[in-house]
């Protein structure tokens, strides 16, 4: 995949400059965009398929799908076999690697919530589709509410687990964002909560 992000080089230049650059020496990037791009090599989060649960997987429940009454064309962060509940045929697991293979149509992101921010840069750029996210304080939270086409705050939210529904919710409150008119769209229909 060659992204460019509208300014310095794309990920496959920067990667053709580096091998070109004398081996003795890194490549510095010369701005953020081109640091971002160098670091996304290492930022892959999915570099083998799952095998034991880890501290992101807890799943959407039901009812959030059940509200927002859509039908999703790709998952972009799945457990193995897919989201219990997300109504998709398409989903990409760690296998597969959200943050590097191609996304396409109308996506549903429930990122890891440990490290969200190449999530939320991807789901900007690709524009079309639903994601949750936790409340932060973090960059990529200033960055999705600058570019999102909606927002709305959940209830406390239990999620799932493999073993089924938590016990608790976790202490953030969670949001839904929408990017592009077609989710804008579901999340105004689902009154799960006032649209922003």
């Amino acid at each position: 995949m060659v992204t460019n992000y509208g300014r310095g080089r794309s990920h496959a230049s920067l990667r053709r400059h580096s091998r070109l650059s004398s081996r003795n020496e890194p490549t510095r990037p010369r701005n953020k965009t081109e640091r971002y791009l160098l670091m996304s090599d290492q930022l892959r989060l999915f570099p083998m398929p799952q095998v034991e649960m880890s501290s992101d997987d807890y799943y959407t429940p039901e009812w959030v799908f059940d509200a927002l009454g859509e039908r999703f064309d790709l998952d972009v962060c799945a457990p193995p076999g897919g989201g219990p509940f997300v109504p998709t045929d398409r989903y990409f697991t760690q296998a597969e690697d959200g943050l590097t293979s191609e996304w396409d149509g109308f996506v549903w992101m429930n990122p890891p919530f440990s490290q969200p921010l190449p999530w939320i840069k991807k789901f900007l750029a690709h524009g079309n589709g639903i994601a949750l996210v936790p409340t932060s304080s973090g960059q990529w939270m200033d960055l999705l509410w600058e570019n999102a086409s909606g927002w709305t705050m959940l209830k406390r939210i239990n999620f799932w687990t493999p073993a089924g529904p938590s016990k608790n919710s976790i202490p953030n409150r969670c949001w839904i964002v929408a990017a592009g008119d077609r989710a804008l769209q579901a999340l105004e229909q689902s009154k799960i909560g006032k649209v922003r």
